[in-house]
């Protein structure tokens, strides 16, 4: 018999703040954390916007040693991950670490450790590199410091899947928890790639809004034009729910279904006929036993893209059928911008936390509707409904496509 698991602890570091209170309180009030890039001149850039992390500090959460030798990513890994340790409780509550485990992906790394390694290499040869580079890069890293740091000696991953990693290093902590390899899992991934390199090399595919005006990032509006990006972090504490109970912890909801498809069809596009979509929600759908009539809420991949936006809503209603009339979809993505490889966990966040109070962030800058883009995208600001479960939709460059299901924990008399 599959253990079920829930959500106990949540981490954040977002465009709209450091730690969940920022950030769910700016969902919920429809603010924008979306403003002009910061951090280099972006003026010569194809797109000009970002959603920036700027009321991080590393020292908060590491010594001066370590932040010097790790990456920023690393940092927003560890901050997050701390948080959720923090929120579950586990601080404070002597567990078994080789029965807590980590997988926190990332899909770019230490893109600024390699900008600078790259200048200092040509500036002063070989000798010029820091010895900590490789590590400082390396995409496992976050997962490893948190490791490291909190004593955890369970399983141990660092998934790449592109935009659907988060969402991909969730799912597998879920299965993992599943089939009794732990009782604990911190799960999600970290992105800070907004430096020239990694920033000009999307402004590069055109697929990021040359819209100077900070309403740019737009989903499911007729007039979108590109996604615009972000950086940050979002890691949860999956848990058995037999452990989560012994503890008496609170339960924000439970993980109940996880689909991972391909679409097989391009690098960057996706296929246009939605079917590795369709199929990813159908079988996380199944894979939860629940019917597509008790589902209330999606929470949309929605980059604001003219081809992911209306291949997205097409897949829902194709999925739902009659019942896609009735759902609530929005796109959290018009508030932050599309955090790469974080966004699948920082949105899986966002979905936990409206099982868990009711409430859906809206989707903002959403002026006029596409007829290719039918739903309700919950463009009045974020509402009330009472919902019994959810889905996070995640789909990513090379065709990855992740859903996860999310429903509302209702102890039974079993447990």
């Amino acid at each position: 018999m599959e253990n079920r698991v829930v959500i106990t602890g949540l981490g954040a570091v977002t465009p709209l703040g450091t730690g969940m209170d920022r950030f769910w309180d700016g969902l919920l009030a429809g603010r924008s954390g979306i403003a002009p890039v910061s951090r280099f001149d972006a003026s010569r850039f194809y797109s000009k916007l970002a959603g920036e992390v700027k009321d991080f500090h590393a020292l908060d959460w590491l010594d001066r040693k370590t932040v010097e030798r790790t990456d920023r990513f690393t940092h927003f890994g560890v901050a997050a991950a701390g948080q959720a340790i923090q929120d579950a409780g586990l601080d404070s509550f002597p567990f078994e670490k080789t029965r807590a485990g980590v997988i926190i992906g990332s899909g770019i790394g230490g893109s600024k450790t390699i900008e600078e390694g790259y200048y200092k290499l040509t500036e002063k040869g070989p000798h010029g590199l820091n010895p900590f580079f490789v590590s400082k890069l390396l995409i496992n890293m976050a997962a490893c410091m948190v490791s490291i740091k909190f004593g955890l000696k369970g399983p141990i991953s660092a998934l790449s899947v592109a935009c659907s990693t988060g969402a991909n290093a969730i799912g597998d902590a879920f299965r993992i928890i599943q089939r009794g390899d732990a009782d604990i899992m911190l799960a999600g991934s970290s992105e800070a790639a907004v430096d020239p390199l990694s920033f000009g090399g999307f402004c590069a595919t055109r697929s990021m809004s040359p819209n100077p005006a900070e309403n740019a990032s737009r989903p499911f509006d007729k007039n979108r034009d590109g996604f615009i990006m972000g950086e940050g972090a979002g890691i949860a504490v999956l848990e058995n729910l037999e452990h989560a109970l012994q503890r008496g912890v609170r339960v924000y909801a439970e993980l109940a279904g996880y689909g991972n498809t391909a679409d097989a069809y391009h690098v960057t596009a996706p296929d246009p006929d939605g079917d590795g979509m369709v199929r990813v929600m159908s079988n996380a759908l199944r894979d939860a036993r629940i019917s597509p009539e008790e589902i209330g809420y999606v929470n949309a991949h929605g980059t604001s893209t003219p081809l992911n936006d209306k291949c997205e809503s097409a897949a829902i209603i194709k999925v739902f059928g009659g019942h896609s009339k009735k759902l609530k979809v929005s796109s959290i993505k018009s508030m932050i911008g599309h955090l790469l490889a974080a966004a699948g966990s920082v949105e899986f966040l966002s979905t936990v936390m409206t099982i868990h109070t009711g409430k859906i962030p809206p989707t903002i800058n959403y002026r006029d509707p596409d007829p290719d883009c039918p739903l309700d995208y919950v463009t009045d600001g974020a509402e009330s409904k009472d919902l019994q479960a959810a889905i996070t939709n995640s789909f990513g460059f090379g065709g990855g496509n992740v859903c996860l299901a999310v429903k509302r924990y209702v102890q039974d008399r079993n447990t």
